[in-house]
C-alpha cells in the first residue's frame, strides 16, 4: 500500500475504536496530502452529531502520530468563525483539504465545499483597530531594532517580529496568513519576490546585518499609512478586576 493509503487505513482505525458513533470526519495534513516528512502528524476533524464541549487530543497509533480534533457542527461553527476572525484558516483548511470518511460522507462533502468556499473568499480586511494593533506592534519591535543591541538581542527581537510582518505582509494583501512552516509557503503562495525578500531579510539578521530587515518592515509598514505608536490606546474589558490583594485601609 502507499503511505496515503496506510494512513488513511490507520485513520480510520482510529475513528471506529476511540470515537463510536460520529457522523463524519476529516483527514488531512501533510502525510494525507503526499508531502509528508519523518515526524509529520495526522491532523483529523471528527464530528458528532452533538457534544456537550468541543475538545483537542493527540496520540500515536501504530506509525503515526495524530492530532484529532472532535467537535460538533455548533462548535465547528464557533471554529470557523474564530479562523476567520484571526486570519488564521487552521480548521477551515483541515476541513476543506481533508479527506472525507465515515458514515455520512454526504454531509461532511458539504462541510468540505463550505470551507472551500471560506477559503477562496479570502480573509476579512485588514483595516481599524487590529491593522493598529498590529501596526503598534511591529513599529515597537523596529524602534527596538533600531537601537544599539548586542547579537543575540537582536536575534530575540526578529523571532519576535517574524509572526506579525508576516501577517501584515499577507493578510494586508489579501491573503490568509499562519504559523510556523506555513508563513514561508503562504508568502511563495501570495508573491514568490516577497517571499525571498522576507526569507531573505532573517537570513541577514543570521549574519548581523538588521538594515534589510529594517528596510523591509518600513516598507511594509508604509503601505498602510507608516509606522504607528503615539496615539495608540486599548481599553481593558470592564470585567479586568479582583478585589484588591492589598488592603489600604
Amino acid at each position: 500500500m502507499s503511505v496515503f493509503e496506510t494512513a488513511i487505513q490507520a485513520t480510520n482505525s482510529v475513528l471506529a475504536s476511540r470515537f463510536p458513533g460520529y457522523s463524519f470526519a476529516f483527514a488531512s495534513g501533510s502525510i494525507i496530502r503526499g508531502e509528508g516528512t519523518k515526524g509529520s502528524d495526522i491532523d483529523v476533524v471528527v464530528v458528532f452529531d452533538r457534544l456537550e464541549t468541543a475538545w483537542r487530543e493527540t496520540f500515536i497509533e501504530g506509525d503515526f502520530p495524530f492530532e484529532v480534533f472532535v467537535q460538533d457542527p455548533e462548535t465547528l461553527s464557533w471554529f470557523f468563525e474564530s479562523d476567520i476572525a484571526r486570519g488564521y484558516p487552521v480548521i477551515i483548511h483541515m476541513v476543506a483539504t481533508g479527506h472525507v470518511l465515515g458514515p455520512n460522507r454526504d454531509k461532511g462533502q458539504v462541510w468540505k465545499d463550505h470551507a472551500a468556499s471560506v477559503l477562496r473568499a479570502g480573509p476579512l480586511e485588514l483595516v481599524g483597530e487590529k491593522l493598529d494593533a498590529l501596526k503598534y506592534q511591529i513599529t515597537d519591535l523596529l524602534d527596538d531594532l533600531h537601537g544599539d543591541r548586542v547579537g543575540p538581542e537582536i536575534r530575540a527581537i526578529a523571532a519576535q517580529l517574524y509572526q506579525p510582518l508576516a501577517d501584515l505582509m499577507l493578510l494586508g494583501r489579501g491573503a490568509w496568513s499562519g504559523r510556523g512552516e506555513w508563513i514561508p509557503r503562504l508568502l511563495r503562495e501570495t508573491d514568490q519576490e516577497l517571499a525571498n525578500r522576507f526569507d531573505d531579510a532573517f537570513r541577514q539578521v543570521s549574519r548581523g546585518n538588521v538594515e534589510v530587515l529594517c528596510n523591509q518592515t518600513h516598507a511594509e509598514l508604509d503601505r498602510h499609512g507608516g509606522p504607528f505608536f503615539a496615539g495608540d490606546k486599548r481599553m481593558a474589558s470592564q470585567q479586568a478586576r479582583r478585589t484588591s490583594f492589598v488592603d489600604l485601609g
